[in-house]
């Protein structure tokens, strides 16, 4: 039985670059819906690795004991800004489920709390983020810019950043596999 495929764009989905997408950031991006609604959407960019130097007062990534961080390039907006998305969910911060067992949010004090703990929450350090206007993601998505799938906790933090562009489509099945295993470079084909 083929898998029904979401035909609308929701928080908690995959938004998955299609191979029309051919230039910029979101080649072969997954993006991870954080919130949709009439006034436009927000997504954070979830398979695209960082390798920053962070100022050592912020955060000294060579004294964290948790080695379940990643740091991502959430999207093209505002840069500087740093979200935390992660699997630890606690009452006391302000968070945003995004679907079951991740959420976006927390202040320093949280993340100083799961970068210190040797078996720590996986955590990604998101800087940046992609928005739309009302209706925006809608034309795209209708223009086939885009794919959906729902999102999953295991596909954010176990699935290899390099893989889950293809990991996804493989998942959907039919045409979207084949598109999978279309070479980034096409000239290699």
């Amino acid at each position: 039985m083929d898998y029904l495929l979401p035909s609308e764009v929701k928080k908690g989905h995959f938004l998955i670059a299609s191979p029309e997408v051919e230039s910029g950031l979101f080649v072969r991006g997954v993006l991870l819906i954080c919130e949709h609604n009439e006034t436009g959407s927000f997504g954070l960019l979830i398979n695209k690795p960082l390798d920053i130097e962070l100022p050592e007062e912020i955060l000294n990534l060579k004294e964290i004991s948790n080695k379940n961080v990643g740091l991502r390039a959430g999207g093209p907006v505002q840069t500087n800004q740093m979200m935390l998305l992660h699997t630890h969910f606690d009452s006391t911060q302000q968070m945003l489920t995004i679907c079951e067992g991740v959420y976006l949010g927390g202040d320093l004090q949280f993340l100083h709390t799961i970068l210190s703990d040797e078996s720590g929450d996986p955590i990604y350090l998101c800087f940046g983020y992609a928005g739309w206007s009302s209706g925006q993601l809608e034309r795209e998505f209708l223009d086939a810019g885009w794919f959906l799938y729902p999102a999953t906790k295991k596909h954010i933090f176990e699935t290899p950043p390099d893989d889950l562009w293809s990991t996804l489509l493989k998942e959907m099945g039919g045409k979207y596999a084949c598109l999978s295993m279309i070479p980034e470079d096409l000239s290699v084909n």
